[in-house]
C-alpha cells in the first residue's frame, strides 16, 4: 500500500516544495505475529534536512519528535487504546502504549524495530520493520516531522484534524487500514 502524506497547513515546508510518501507491506499470514515494513520516502535531497547521525548502539530514546523523525500509530479497530512508534534516522526509536487519546502512556514492551536509511542523492528514505499481532484489523496513522537546515519544521500526515496545530494522536489521523 502506498500513501501520500500532506503537510499541516500551519507548518508548510520551505520552497521548493517536495513530496513525502509511505509504502507499507504488511505480511500477516505467517502466524500470530505479522511483519510490517514501513518505508517513508522524501522527495528532496537528504542534505536539505537536519538528520541525526547513525549511532553504533541505537536503542530507545525520548523526544524524537523534536527533530526529524517518522511515526506510525496503530489502533485495533473499535478500540480506544493505541500504540505510537517513533523512528529516527540515527536508528533510535520509541514505542508507547496509550489507553485512549493522549492518556495512560506507558513504554510499550516489545522487540525493537529494524530501522535503516537510504540516501539516493535526490531523495531519501527511512525504513522501519515492526512486529504486530496478526489476528487484528488495524487502523493506521503515518506521520513525519521534517526539520530543514534553514530552520523550517514541517509536520506531515495522511490526514490532519481541523485546527491550527498538528496533532498526530487525533483519531482523524488514523486514516489508513491494515488488513
Amino acid at each position: 500500500m502506498q500513501f501520500n502524506l500532506v503537510p499541516h497547513p500551519a507548518t508548510p515546508p520551505a520552497d521548493p516544495q517536495f513530496k513525502v510518501w509511505v509504502n507499507v507491506d504488511h505480511a500477516g499470514l505467517l502466524g500470530v505475529t505479522a511483519s510490517t515494513n514501513i518505508w517513508f520516502g522524501i522527495g528532496a535531497p537528504a542534505s536539505r534536512f537536519i538528520i541525526a547521525e547513525g549511532i553504533e548502539e541505537p536503542g530507545r530514546a525520548e523526544d524524537l519528535w523534536r527533530a526529524t523523525c517518522f511515526e506510525a500509530f496503530l489502533r485495533a479497530a473499535g478500540e480506544a487504546g493505541y500504540r505510537e512508534w517513533n523512528f529516527a534516522p540515527s536508528g533510535e526509536w520509541a514505542a508507547y502504549d496509550f489507553t485512549r487519546y493522549r492518556d495512560g502512556r506507558t513504554d510499550a514492551d516489545l522487540a525493537p524495530p529494524y530501522i535503516r536509511m537510504e540516501d539516493n542523492m535526490t531523495w531519501w528514505a527511512l525504513g522501519a520493520t515492526i512486529a504486530v499481532e496478526a489476528d487484528s484489523s488495524w487502523q493506521l496513522g503515518l506521520s513525519a516531522v521534517l526539520e530543514e537546515k534553514d530552520g523550517t519544521k514541517s509536520y506531515w500526515a495522511i490526514a490532519h484534524p481541523r485546527g491550527d496545530k498538528p496533532d498526530f494522536h487525533e483519531p482523524a489521523c488514523f486514516a489508513a487500514h491494515l488488513p
